[in-house]
């Protein structure tokens, strides 16, 4: 495996397992109760919340799937951004936040539409404080670890 792989890879399994460990504990934190569900909701995009709901462990690995999935594909985008657009390799924790506000947008506004959920209202103050966690544990990593590797790359030539 070459090195873009493995900073790609590697980057995408952390985004996606810091991501759901802070949607856990944000659940947690406004329910007061350990979101035993989770995946299975995440599976409920591709076979709708009532089906998936009930589910087994299946579902769950199901949804599981996805959510890596998910993280994969913004890592990766911002991975092949990052050396065409010069503005993306400015500050890292800068372009990070802005990158994690960026997901957060097109999942609430391109991607759960289009998925069997059923519509949530929107909510900005609960928008603003989920992209803000992604800004901080998704697109902040995502942005130092492609600055590392493409400056890597560089001292490599």
């Amino acid at each position: 495996m070459n090195k873009f792989w493995k900073a790609l890879l590697s980057t995408a399994l952390l985004v996606g397992t810091t991501d759901i460990l802070a949607a856990t504990l944000m659940s947690w934190a406004r329910s007061g109760n350990f979101p035993f569900k989770l995946f299975h909701y995440i599976a409920g995009g591709a076979l709708g919340l009532e089906r998936s709901m009930k589910g087994s462990w299946g579902t769950a690995l199901l949804g599981l799937s996805f959510h890596y999935f998910i993280a994969f594909s913004f890592t990766l985008l911002f991975f092949l951004a990052f050396p065409r657009l010069s503005f993306l390799r400015g500050n890292a924790y800068l372009t990070g936040f802005l990158y994690g506000v960026f997901v957060g947008a097109c999942m609430t506004f391109m991607v759960l539409p289009l998925t069997a959920l059923p519509p949530n209202p929107f909510k900005l103050f609960n928008a603003l404080q989920g992209w803000t966690v992604l800004g901080l544990v998704l697109g902040i990593p995502i942005a130092l670890m492609a600055k590392r590797y493409y400056l890597n790359k560089l001292t490599e030539l």
